[in-house]
């Protein structure tokens, strides 16, 4: 049952992703169009997987690192649609299409066969809301990082007068990039920070204290600080553009590795599950 919804989602995803970045080397929208609609069916297919599984183990499936990068490549590819949707911004499936397939095929073969047992000390109703709000905040810092991607690329390409990605001339322009990217950062780091508050209250009630400087307790406040710089240079100091798609880039991959680093060498009483 383990891979029954899995490997067509995991299918789903790579074909995705081979039409997103095919429409992008093109001038024809098809393509994209199709990729969106195999984004859709990977997500819907991962729904079902979820709430099955969910309902085995009796609360929100993240027990382990493959279990929590299941759900992350879920909600990235959620984040992802909603933008392709919204904001008729298909070229973000060249960047999130591969994330995801990435982080569902490394859960795939991770995951052990058999069912695993929720600990004790996660089976509280306390669980789905703190690793929701947790990966929910690094699935829009995923995808702030492909809206800063784009938006290099597109001004790159504008620098030089040259066609745009695809020759998509209609796509959005760099000023909306850069305001899709602030609201990304700015409700990711909300998020984040009350993952943080419902992390801390939820260790309170279970082991005594509110915070305790372990691995990812520690990386997740040095995350929040830089993503709060972020925020700030963008509020204050006014670093736009450009600047403020090299520096979401950067803090971002200071995530992932925090986030695999954390989650793969020194998981403590997290386990390797959530932020």
């Amino acid at each position: 049952m383990a891979m029954l919804w899995l490997i067509p989602a995991l299918t789903a995803y790579a074909l995705a992703t081979a039409g997103f970045v095919a429409g992008r080397a093109g001038t024809d929208g098809w393509l994209a169009r199709a990729a969106a609609k195999l984004l859709a069916a990977g997500a819907a297919l991962q729904s079902i997987d979820l709430i099955a599984r969910g309902l085995q183990a009796g609360n929100i499936p993240v027990t382990n690192f493959a279990q929590s990068l299941i759900f992350l490549a879920w909600l990235t590819a959620l984040a992802a649609l909603f933008l392709i949707v919204r904001y008729r911004m298909p070229v973000v499936g060249a960047f999130a299409g591969p994330l995801v397939f990435i982080a569902l095929g490394a859960a795939v073969a991770l995951m052990r066969p058999g069912r695993i047992p929720m600990p004790v000390a996660l089976n509280s109703a306390w669980l789905p809301i703190h690793v929701t709000l947790a990966l929910l905040g690094y699935a829009l810092f995923v995808m702030a990082a492909g809206v800063s991607v784009v938006y290099l690329v597109y001004e790159r390409r504008l620098k030089a007068k040259r066609s745009l990605i695809g020759g998509d001339e209609r796509g959005p322009s760099l000023e909306k990039l850069d305001r899709i990217n602030y609201q990304l950062l700015g409700i990711g780091f909300l998020m984040l920070s009350l993952a943080i508050v419902t992390g801390a209250i939820w260790a309170d009630a279970t082991w005594g204290h509110y915070w305790s400087w372990e691995p990812r307790e520690t990386w997740s406040l040095a995350i929040w600080i830089l993503y709060a710089a972020l925020l700030e240079s963008r509020l204050t100091v006014g670093w736009r553009g450009r600047r403020a798609a090299a520096l979401t880039i950067a803090v971002f991959t200071v995530l992932v590795g925090s986030f695999l680093g954390v989650s793969l060498i020194a998981p403590g009483k997290h386990g390797g599950t959530f932020g």
